[in-house]
């Protein structure tokens, strides 16, 4: 296993053009910042199930890319880019203070977390996708990262509220899991209360370091 992280820490650094990060795991590197450009899997903290994509659409609702909780640790399809909001002058390495808006940038397919007024497939709540690319990103695409306790920039080891901009739900998981095309993936959705199933942890990845300022 260690072995494998070791063959995905390389071909994110050479895939993203990386100078110099920081391979983490979620059980050896406690209090690592998450700064823009850092590439993470998100941890469902209820569940432990990791945030996943893959180029599979929806049967309904929006029939844009389908988002889910994926039981396993060992899938690349679970990584996700940290990138700033549209229009600002945050770059790359910057810290990520509480409150702040962020984009989540699918890894694999380099389309953007995403959610809009369409109901997801189990409960019914408000769908969570994966929309858009490169040259392609809107207001749809901004999260608000809210720590839960007294910390002021977002680490590794503190638990998070990931909020959409546009509608005010939050990114939520549960035991609710499909049976079909993704089956024994749990359906990742938004709901609008705070809940213990809307709680999140940065995970695995390759944290970039904070930029040094001039």
């Amino acid at each position: 296993m260690a072995m494998g992280f070791f063959c995905v820490a390389l071909f994110l650094f050479i895939g993203l053009d990386l100078d110099t990060g920081y391979a983490a795991s979620a059980s050896t590197s406690e209090g690592v910042e998450v700064t823009y450009g850092t590439v993470l899997k998100l941890m469902h903290e209820k569940t432990k199930f990791r945030l996943h994509s893959h180029d599979v659409p929806y049967g309904s609702g929006s029939g844009q890319q389908s988002v889910t909780g994926f039981p396993n640790v060992d899938d690349a399809n679970s990584y996700w880019i940290v990138r700033p909001e549209l229009e600002t002058a945050a770059k790359q390495g910057d810290s990520i203070p509480s409150g702040t808006i962020i984009r989540l940038q699918h890894m694999r397919t380099r389309k953007w977390l995403h959610s809009h007024l369409h109901a997801s497939p189990i409960t019914g709540n408000q769908e969570v996708s994966c929309f858009g690319g490169e040259s392609e990103s809107d207001t749809g695409d901004h999260w608000r990262v809210t720590i839960e306790g007294s910390g002021k920039t977002w680490k590794q080891d503190q638990r998070v509220r990931i909020q959409h901009v546009d509608t005010g739900v939050y990114l939520h998981s549960h035991d609710k899991k499909y049976t079909r095309i993704a089956g024994g993936q749990q359906e990742v959705c938004a709901v609008r209360e705070k809940r213990a199933d809307n709680v999140w942890l940065a995970a695995e990845g390759v944290y970039l370091p904070v930029a040094e300022t001039k």
